[in-house]
């Protein structure tokens, strides 16, 4: 409050001065310029002349003479000094514009300050700000540290666990300790320790899985413990916390919870700037289903304005939804005019995603070709501008979005929802392909069975590639399910034995293929 009123104060008195002076204009010795000092040596002269002719020192012909260039030089002295006062005070309009404009200055600057400044701090370089990141980062807790505050802050109320699971915990714990080396015992253990608030428990029980495990352990394997580790200790990431990530990261790049926990710790340590660069990453190799997905949606784009990123659009996380089975299904018995509405409604989810929530250039040449597929050219022409704004200064997206606008009408239109927003096709696939927009356009005048030999075709497709590279449990459960729908039992049961093989070292994914092979009836 102190510095607010020293500012104002300042301000003030500066403004009062500035309205001052140019209320009072020019003083009184001010405004007798020069010019008007010429004039009364030049009136002195005349009288000074006439003096002369009286006694007789200059004739009356030299003295009208002399008389006639003083004259003329009296006049022209005179005219300048009432240009001179003239410009003595300044207009009133031109006063009131300048007191405006000093009210506008002012004011602007401490909106500026109020929105940018931090009151009762010093100036702060990029250099003090770096070398104040670096002392954050060093002087970190270790992890048992860290717990200790973590404990000491707890403030929410102990639960009550059902007394069955108590007994089922304990017994685990004995089973556990009787085989120490056991993997499914510590798996066990680890998750229902953290299931019951033991975190502390719950990663040494992780630790020592992935040390049971050894050369086969994976990088979820670590990042689960790193999870556990930062959640024990509070959500802070201590040293320790930050190698197992490191190590889950030199195993896979990409594993999403690792760079979510690495981009945490350096907005910890006040470096947000390299914080967005591990979201960013995040965020492209993450489920949309993923729990830290959220947070970092809701602050990517002010980590991206602190790293210098303009114009930044956030990815979609992968798995974002598009159309069931079932509703694919059930596009084989549309009428021309029903389908037709299927595909504009799948126009505008994505064209009101873009607007609310942004999206890659992929989106925006995809509801470009869309737009001109279903004949609204005008649309897409505008659309193409907006996009032309935002991707003109990013060459490679720019390419993508003018490839789709030139592209004639009718061109592929692509699943709306299968592909993830900010991936390209082939990074990745959507989850089920999408019939082209020839293909959809071509089904309006199908007959019921050939309608049902395209999403035959399709189901087909997505059987083979699963077979045969794999896939994720999304696209397991959605070839299960449409395989049922179908009618093909036989072929759902053979992918759903194929999802057990693919999927055997990724329980949690296993489980969700699970739930969709006995909503399938291919599972017991």
């Amino acid at each position: 409050m102190l510095f607010w009123i020293i500012a104002a104060a300042l301000v003030a008195v500066i403004a009062l001065l500035f309205a001052l002076a140019l209320l009072r204009g020019r003083g009184e010795d001010e405004m007798a310029p020069a010019a008007s000092y010429d004039v009364q040596v030049y009136r002195d002269q005349l009288r000074d002349l006439e003096r002369d002719v009286e006694r007789g020192v200059t004739s009356r012909e030299e003295a009208d003479r002399a008389k006639l260039e003083i004259s003329r030089r009296m006049l022209e002295a005179d005219r300048k000094a009432q240009a001179g006062s003239d410009l003595g005070r300044a207009p009133k309009g031109a006063t009131i514009a300048v007191v405006l404009g000093v009210v506008v200055i002012f004011g602007g600057a401490f909106a500026l300050y109020d929105y940018v400044g931090q009151d009762g701090y010093e100036d702060q370089p990029i250099g003090v700000r770096l070398a104040d990141a670096d002392k954050l980062y060093d002087s970190r807790p270790s992890q048992a540290e860290a717990e200790k505050m973590a404990k000491a802050r707890a403030t929410a109320p102990q639960s009550n666990p059902d007394p069955q699971f108590l007994a089922l915990m304990k017994k685990l714990r004995e089973a556990v300790a009787k085989k120490p080396n056991d993997p499914k015992g510590l798996e066990l253990l680890a998750r229902n320790e953290a299931t019951l608030g033991n975190f502390d428990a719950a990663w040494k029980a992780q630790q020592r899985l992935v040390a049971t495990k050894g050369d086969s352990a994976t990088a979820q394997d670590y990042a689960e413990l790193g999870d556990m580790m930062a959640v024990a200790a509070g959500g802070m990431i201590t040293p320790e916390a930050e190698k197992v990530f490191a190590t889950a990261l030199t195993m896979d790049p990409k594993n999403g919870l690792s760079l979510y926990y690495v981009g945490l710790m350096m907005l910890q340590n006040g470096r947000a700037d390299r914080a967005f660069r591990f979201w960013d990453s995040a965020l492209r190799n993450s489920e949309n289903s993923d729990p830290w997905v959220p947070m970092m949606r809701q602050n990517i784009n002010d980590l991206a304005w602190l790293a210098g990123e303009k114009d930044y659009t956030p990815p979609r996380p992968r798995g974002a939804p598009g159309p069931s089975q079932a509703d694919v299904a059930a596009a084989a018995d549309m009428s021309p005019e029903a389908r037709q509405d299927m595909i504009r409604s799948m126009v505008e989810r994505l064209n009101d995603r873009l607007a609310q929530e942004g999206g890659s250039a992929d989106d925006w040449a995809r509801l470009i070709s869309s737009l001109r597929m279903i004949g609204e050219v005008d649309r897409a022409d505008a659309i193409y501008g907006e996009a032309k704004d935002k991707f003109s200064s990013r060459p490679e997206d720019m390419a993508k979005i003018d490839a789709a606008h030139q592209a004639p009408a009718g061109q592929a239109l692509k699943d709306m929802g299968g592909a993830s927003a900010g991936q390209s096709a082939p990074q990745a696939p959507p989850a089920l392909p999408g019939p082209s927009a020839q293909q959809m356009k071509d089904a309006q005048s199908m007959t019921p069975e050939e309608r049902q030999q395209m999403i035959q075709g399709m189901v087909d497709g997505l059987f083979d590639r699963l077979t045969t590279d794999g896939g994720t449990p999304q696209e397991w459960a959605r070839v299960i399910s449409s395989l049922a729908t179908l009618g093909q039992t036989d072929r759902a049961k053979e992918a759903w034995s194929e999802a057990q093989k693919a999927l055997a070292d990724n329980p949690d994914a296993l489980a969700q293929v699970e739930a969709a092979a006995k909503s399938a009836g291919v599972a017991e």
